[in-house]
């Protein structure tokens, strides 16, 4: 008899993106791996297709009024999906947390250890009880009046706001304010009030100085402004404006980094005196539970926090109980040196993600499809084993398990293996092999296999020597504790150390100003840029070039079209109906906004006029849709295009589209455009570069490709530091850093320091034995 149920995911005609009408079975009640390069078309399958196609149906059952209000993907381009059950998805994306979102806020062990002081908490005698949302920050019942629940006060001090007080106030005395005019006109300002701007700062009388930095007062006087002969000046009325509100206020209000960065240079941020950094009212700091307030438990690392909890008394039994049960996945998965209290945004992709996954182990859901985007990034090999048990969990409960992963290790364990390729971008889009995982090892053009297979270690390289010591420290921060770290120049060094040992915080305190760095190139993950109109080609300077190009072609010089024309983001050579965007976002009643192509220009960005001009046949919104890999062969004539593409493809991103938007790219490919852009600049003496986990996001063939690449940088006399997790990349450093042994207030110290080959020796280092089998 057969049942109803059908056992398999059945996927016929996918077109996402890159795919080719694919078809794939993959079965039910298993941990299915998607793996495939970069770029090949895995997460176009696992999260485009599958998990969209999941949500897309999910959502027609809801009522069309709720609807609005949910952020949905369109339908994805597939023939049809059958066996599909309800998705779960956990994806490395970062919305853009604020500084009140916090660890515990993620996993809402915030609201059960609020809920625990409400109803178990010791109150001093007489004290009213407190609801819940009084021992929450985040609320108006429970923040500190004083620093409206942020915990921090910002203030600002003559020093830093007159840096020079032998200047004049006309020559620049007040650091603080702004250039150009506006900083002309506050100029002006003080000298209509009568103060005297000529005179040095230092020699001005000290109540005048206080009342120039640091008034709340905004007198409005009329100004006549110095003439100049060529130009007629009106007089006009200005509002003055001390230099402490106008960085208070561009601090607080301004939309722009470069702004609110220059604003923060001339504050101190300080321990609010109100409630000493606890962000709360001194009501709620008044309750206790086992002798500490909810700020000092909310600062314990979780492992911690668990042993605190125990032996309570019978009337809080419940909610410990409870408050254990949720603490308990979040350890298990390594992350058990994180505190409550600790900020979202201080959290790197990877532990974000494992909160979420911990979260979701506690839910009880069954007979869901999970969709995880590499949750072992960011992961030390000591704490995989602990995430392939909660993925066995998660299949335990009744779930089946699609991860979307490089981690050779999370491959061999998984019960189905779905291999795209053979390449990347238009390159690849197959499915190479669909099967269980032992079966891989006969597709010969599997770049997988060659990894998964072939456990032969890397053949062994000569150690550089170095050509000095870069000191850095003592560094006392976060857990490290008086550290103090030499880094040898001139050579590759692997940073290594379990999740939460401090190796970002070690490597974050390596800056320009310490003796032997000479130039810094820091390459993170950050995306490269927040909206769709900053892309590759923007972000590498690359499309300067190429509008020049444009420019300069007989049809652009009869039209008088100029370089700006040929730029989406500026009025002219756009398409005004959709400003440049390429879409328009299309309002329906009771059905949320959906984007479709613009009706004008079809999604090409430019109007039409501008789009009859050709380079060798192509129009501008031809050569933006091409890949990095055509395009090298098209400009291949063009020096300043083709050395820009040749970087792109050294660090093997051939596959990406000139155009592509900067919101599609993830982590790794950030990083890595990053990176291309830096190799492209005339390199001029020597460069550190600072990389954190380079390898995160990258199949194993890749890795090679970006090894190469930052080798040859060594090898031209550059020093390159990486942290990271993969054993191969440490394996083929000249110089490894072991930071632990564990995570938290457990690890922070350097457990070993030295050549590969003496590190992998180390008995206390969690790191030696993984790094031991990696080596030749």
């Amino acid at each position: 008899m057969t049942s109803p149920h059908d056992p398999y995911v059945r996927v016929r005609g996918a077109r996402e993106h890159n795919l080719r009408g694919v078809d794939v079975d993959v079965p039910r009640d298993v941990v299915a791996v998607f793996t495939g390069v970069s770029g090949s078309g895995k997460s176009s399958l696992a999260f485009g297709t599958i998990y969209a196609e999941a949500q897309r149906r999910y959502f027609e059952s809801v009522a069309p009024y709720a609807r609005r209000l949910i952020h949905q993907v369109g339908a994805p381009k597939v023939g049809e999906i059958t066996g599909l059950p309800p998705a779960v998805s956990l994806e490395q994306r970062r919305s853009a947390p604020t500084s009140r979102s916090s660890v515990g806020t993620v996993t809402n062990l915030s609201n059960s250890l609020r809920m625990l002081f409400s109803r178990a908490g010791d109150y001093p005698p007489g004290a009213d009880r407190l609801d819940s949302d009084a021992f929450s920050p985040n609320t108006a019942a429970g923040a500190c009046p004083e620093c409206h629940g942020l915990g921090r006060v910002h203030a600002t001090t003559e020093e830093l706001l007159v840096p020079d007080p032998s200047l004049s106030v006309r020559e620049g005395a007040i650091a603080a304010w702004p250039g150009a005019w506006q900083g002309k006109n506050l100029r002006d300002i003080l000298d209509a009030l009568g103060h005297d701007v000529d005179r040095p700062w230092r020699e001005l009388p000290a109540e005048q100085r206080e009342w120039i930095l640091f008034t709340d007062e905004q007198p409005v006087v009329t100004v006549h402004p110095v003439r100049d002969a060529d130009r007629i000046q009106r007089p006009y009325q200005g509002t003055y404006m001390s230099a402490r509100r106008y960085v208070m206020k561009t601090f607080a209000d301004s939309r722009s980094p470069t702004l609110r960065a220059r604003a923060e240079r001339f504050l101190t941020s300080a321990p609010c005196p109100g409630c000493g950094g606890s962000r709360l009212r001194p009501e709620a700091l008044a309750v206790t539970f086992g002798g500490r307030t909810i700020a000092e438990l909310a600062a314990l690392p979780l492992a911690e926090l668990a042993g605190v909890l125990e032996g309570t008394s019978e009337t809080a039994r419940v909610l410990t109980d409870d408050l254990k049960s949720r603490i308990a996945p979040v350890v298990e998965l390594g992350l058990g040196y994180l505190s409550l209290d600790r900020a979202t945004p201080t959290l790197s992709a990877g532990e974000l993600q494992r909160l979420r996954l911990a979260t979701q182990l506690r839910s009880g859901l069954f007979g869901v499809v999970y969709v995880l985007d590499e949750p072992s990034a960011g992961l030390h090999p000591a704490d995989t084993e602990a995430l392939r048990t909660v993925l066995e969990r998660l299949k335990a409960a009744g779930n089946s398990v699609f991860v979307v992963e490089h981690h050779l290790d999370v491959v061999r364990g998984a019960d189905w293996i779905v291999d795209v390729g053979p390449r990347a971008g238009e390159h690849g889009g197959r499915v190479l092999y669909s099967g269980p995982v032992a079966g891989l090892a006969s597709v010969a053009e599997s770049a997988t296999a060659r990894f998964l297979f072939d456990g032969s270690p890397a053949p062994a390289r000569r150690l550089r020597e170095p050509r000095g010591r870069l000191e850095v420290g003592p560094v006392t921060r976060h857990n490290l504790r008086g550290v103090t770290a030499e880094f040898p120049l001139g050579v590759f060094t692997a940073v290594t150390g379990v999740s939460g040992s401090g190796k970002s915080t070690l490597i974050g305190r390596i800056t320009e100003e310490l003796p032997g760095v000479g130039r810094l190139v820091s390459v993170d993950q950050k995306p490269i840029g927040r909206t769709p109109r900053s892309n590759l080609a923007t972000y590498t300077g690359l499309f300067d070039v190429v509008r020049k190009v444009f420019a300069a072609t007989d049809a652009a010089r009869e039209r008088g079209y100029g370089v700006g024309r040929f730029s989406f983001n500026v009025a002219g050579g756009r398409c005004e109906t959709c400003q440049g965007e390429g879409f328009v976002s299309v309002e329906l009643l009771f059905l949320p906004s959906t984007y479709a192509p613009c009706p004008d220009c079809g999604g090409a960005r430019y109007n039409a006029d501008t789009l009859q001009v050709t380079y060798r046949g192509r129009n501008i919104a031809e050569v933006l849709d091409l890949t990095v890999e055509s395009a090298a062969d098209f400009f291949a004539d063009t020096p300043p295009v083709a050395r820009s593409l040749t970087t792109l493809l050294d660090v093997g991103l051939g596959y990406l589209r000139l155009g592509q938007p900067a919101t599609e790219l993830s982590g790794g490919e950030a990083q890595r455009i990053k990176l291309a852009s830096e190799l492209q600049r005339g390199r001029r003496g020597h460069t550190l570069y600072l990389l954190d986990e380079p390898t995160t996001g990258l199949h194993p063939a890749d890795v090679e490709v970006l090894m190469r690449q930052l080798h040859g940088l060594v090898d031209a006399g550059h020093t390159v530091i990486v942290v990271e997790h993969d054993m191969s990349v440490v394996a083929g450093a000249d110089w490894v850093i072991d930071l632990g042994p564990g995570g938290g207030t457990e690890g922070g110290r350097i457990v070993a320091a030295g050549p590969p080959a003496e590190v992998a020796r180390t008995p206390e280092s969690r790191t030696a034995p993984y790094l031991a089998r990696a080596l030749p």
